[in-house]
């Protein structure tokens, strides 16, 4: 038994680092055509394989029939929700160096917590509340207010951050009746839709003025991709269904206490990424941000474990 056990927390942490490390290379590929093709393109693209994939995954564990769902609102909400994050998470990546923009977004986990105060009514405790303060605090120095302006593109990842835990919030409340694979094809099929609908209207470019790399990655003239602009689209598909995919089976087979802190693998992923492609390496001022967001996130994340097995110890054994 206790091998069995050994061997699935194997598994899951090796499902975490692939999950992890293709989700951070489809912020490479985003990043690297993000100069050619715009978002809502990219995300058309990208979601068609990505339901692809996710239709796959629901032959294998039951069939289409588990998409028939009681809770279409919440669903909804998630693909907003995704909608928000996706588009706030990229359109800072098309302006700043992926380690900085993945190191604010893994700011996440820590939001988690202050979320889960009011909508979960879950306690928190004076070193965990301490532990989110240096994290927020390593937030404020990757987002370079010394610079007498706060770097107003930094505060997309953070959006995105923000969407990212409150649809994880959801997670929590769906997961007792829906499966990974359900509720990843809802939040694809949400951003597709809404992909479709923002390339109606602004897909002929005639709001870029070609000014802002920023907003010209969001209203850029859509444009007919060559072999290998919609290669890389699909392939960004591909892989948030297979990361996605990875990710929700790290869960399912290990402890969460095992493989959640493997998470953090995706920041030196991003760093060497970002080096390997563009030749970036943060400063020593983003470094001690990514430090304190890092350190402040693990640690909430074994507070919370340890917390959980005092409450179990704390419980009375029934006896028959």
């Amino acid at each position: 038994m206790r091998r069995d056990s050994h061997n699935k927390n194997l598994i899951g942490i090796c499902c975490v680092l692939g999950g992890t490390l293709a989700l951070g290379v489809q912020d490479m590929i985003i990043k690297l055509i993000s100069g050619i093709y715009p978002l809502h393109e990219i995300g058309f693209v990208r979601s068609i394989f990505a339901i692809l994939l996710t239709c796959a995954f629901l032959k294998m564990e039951g069939g289409f029939t588990q998409l028939i769902t009681k809770r279409p609102g919440a669903h909804l909400a998630r693909g907003v929700l995704l909608i928000g994050a996706n588009m706030a998470y990229f359109l800072g990546l098309a302006s700043m160096p992926l380690a900085d923009a993945a190191a604010i977004f893994f700011s996440a986990p820590l939001i988690i917590t202050l979320l889960a105060v009011p909508l979960l009514g879950e306690k928190v405790g004076p070193r965990r509340w301490a532990a989110v303060f240096v994290g927020m605090l390593g937030v404020i120095i990757m987002l370079r207010p010394q610079t007498n302006v706060i770097q107003l593109v930094g505060l997309l990842p953070l959006v995105a951050a923000v969407c990212y835990a409150s649809i994880q919030i959801l997670a929590r409340k769906l997961g007792a009746t829906e499966s990974a694979s359900v509720m990843a094809f809802y939040v694809q099929a949400c951003f597709l839709v809404f992909s479709i609908g923002f390339g109606l209207v602004f897909g002929s470019g005639w709001m870029s003025s070609g000014d802002n790399l920023t907003a010209d990655f969001l209203l850029r003239a859509w444009s007919w991709p060559d072999v290998f602009g919609f290669g890389m689209m699909a392939a960004c598909g591909m892989l948030v269904g297979i990361g996605g995919y990875l990710l929700s089976q790290a869960y399912r087979l290990a402890q969460a206490r095992t493989v959640a802190p493997f998470e953090y693998a995706g920041l030196p992923f991003a760093v060497l990424l970002g080096f390997i492609v563009w030749g970036h390496l943060p400063d020593g001022l983003s470094l001690a941000g990514i430090a304190l967001i890092a350190a402040s996130g693990l640690y909430v994340f074994f507070r919370e474990n340890e917390n959980r097995k005092e409450q179990m110890a704390a419980e009375p054994v029934l006896h028959d």
